[in-house]
């Protein structure tokens, strides 16, 4: 459970002055894989809700064809195991009975599919570290996961370590670097920043590491690189992921030599940088794939962060609702928002992140019924009750709202396609969200 904080107290009583970071202490439990075709698998839970099905990108991967892609999720807490199901079509069966949302104090078995999961609390806790703060720079949120991140940052800002951020796309990393440059001591150094998805690989090399007059066609004149740029302060590389192979030993080269050689020419120039880089991949699943150097991934992830997506922090839509409509014209609160708006963000997976809920409150601001951006480009009409409502088996509001939202956005992932002849780029400036969103969508849906 969460220890409070210790505060400083003068002779009179006051608190002087709150400490940045608190430690807490968090349940665990252990689930394993007792029968099924991944018998053996084993997983530690503790707070942190761990998703559970046969998409690559859940925490416990399973192959039991009679899964889901997003089964359930379970985590543990001071007052037991807590499951609950993601909308799964088979459903969840303790013995014979079929849950949706329970919290066990004892050990227990589940059975999904032809799968049973061994599940235990163990006596064991887990240990962190939380900032006392809802923010850090930009970054705001107030749940455990967001200020175990705080408290990170903190430690990681002050050094000269390069950082690796993960995170799904819209989720913030941009602002995680922009937040760590300004409580570095380079702060009053140049923050400069490269795209690795934006630009073509031919020109990846001289737009990082600059190029000499005639280096070839088209370079008039002598050009300084990101690198240069940065010197003395921050170079942040996004999607570091996109990086062709053939460049990665060039950089490298930069990060262990601290120096930079231009595009046609055979002097090198010292760079004093600090290096972030982004993706929204596993990076350390890429060099398992042989698609990124292991030692380039070694040499960039000094440090290494992960940000949550806004579904596993969702305790933080009030705040971050609050701080979207405070910087609208004219500013408002979240008094302005219906009771049915909020039943909608809380029960929506957002794969688009922050990004996308500060898309939905300016939408929200013109019409609240259009919140989730039912396009009107889709002529697939939104899923009817009986399409996710069975009379047999009535779901919770919860799961089968959450049925009725992957149910359009399938069906408007195959408009905007068939409309675009299969084209992503285009698919994804009709959508009004980036590639990489309409690919993970594709992947979710099977598309």
């Amino acid at each position: 459970m969460p220890v409070e904080p210790d505060q400083p107290i003068s002779d009179n009583g006051d608190v002087t002055r709150a400490k940045p970071t608190v430690r807490v202490q968090y349940a665990k439990a252990l689930l394993v894989v007792a029968k099924g075709p991944n018998a053996g698998k084993k997983l530690e839970v503790s707070h942190m809700p761990v998703r559970i099905g046969t998409a690559s990108d859940n925490g416990l991967v399973l192959t039991d064809d009679m899964v889901s892609r997003y089964h359930c999720e379970i985590s543990a807490s001071p007052v037991g195991v807590r499951v609950r199901d993601e909308g799964s079509t088979n459903g969840i069966l303790v013995g014979s009975i079929r849950i949706s949302d329970a919290t066990f104090t004892d050990p227990f078995e589940l059975h999904l599919g032809r799968t049973t999961l061994a599940i235990a609390p163990l006596d064991a806790k887990l240990d962190r570290e939380q900032s006392t703060s809802d923010r850090f720079g930009d970054l705001l949120g107030r749940s455990a996961v967001m200020r175990e991140l705080f408290a990170d940052l903190m430690r990681i800002a002050p050094t000269e370590v390069s950082v690796l951020i993960e995170g799904e796309t819209g989720t913030g990393k941009e602002l995680v670097a922009e937040s760590i440059h300004r409580a570095s001591p380079r702060a009053s150094g140049p923050y400069v920043v490269f795209d690795c998805s934006a630009v073509a690989p031919t020109l990846a090399e001289s737009e990082l590491f600059g190029h000499e007059r005639g280096a070839f066609t088209g370079a008039v004149a002598s050009r300084a690189g990101v690198f240069e740029q940065a010197n003395g302060g921050t170079i942040f590389l996004d999607e570091l992921g996109e990086l062709s192979k053939e460049l990665q030993p060039k950089l490298l080269r930069v990060l262990e030599k601290r120096e930079v050689r231009r595009v046609g020419s055979n002097r090198t120039i010292p760079v004093d940088v600090r290096l972030i880089v982004a993706t929204n991949r596993n990076l350390r699943a890429e060099v398992e794939n042989g698609n990124f150097r292991e030692d380039v991934y070694y040499r960039v992830a000094g440090a290494q962060v992960s940000i949550p997506p806004l579904r596993e922090r969702l305790e933080d839509l009030p705040l971050l609702v609050g701080h979207f409509l405070e910087r609208s014209k004219p500013p408002r609160t979240i008094d302005h928002v219906p009771d049915s708006v909020w039943d909608m963000l809380r029960a929506y997976r957002w794969p688009g992140n922050v990004r996308e809920l500060q898309n939905a409150v300016q939408r929200m601001l013109i019409n609240p019924e259009r919140t989730l951006n039912v396009s009107t480009r889709s002529s697939t009409p939104p899923p009817s009750l009986a399409a996710v409502v069975d009379d047999e088996k009535l779901d919770p509001l919860r799961i089968a709202r959450r049925l009725a939202a992957d149910d359009f956005e399938r069906g408007y992932l195959n408009r905007v396609m068939a409309r675009t002849d299969g084209n992503v780029t285009r698919a994804a400036a009709i959508a009004e969200v980036s590639r990489q969103m309409i690919q993970k969508l594709m992947k979710k849906h099977d598309l």
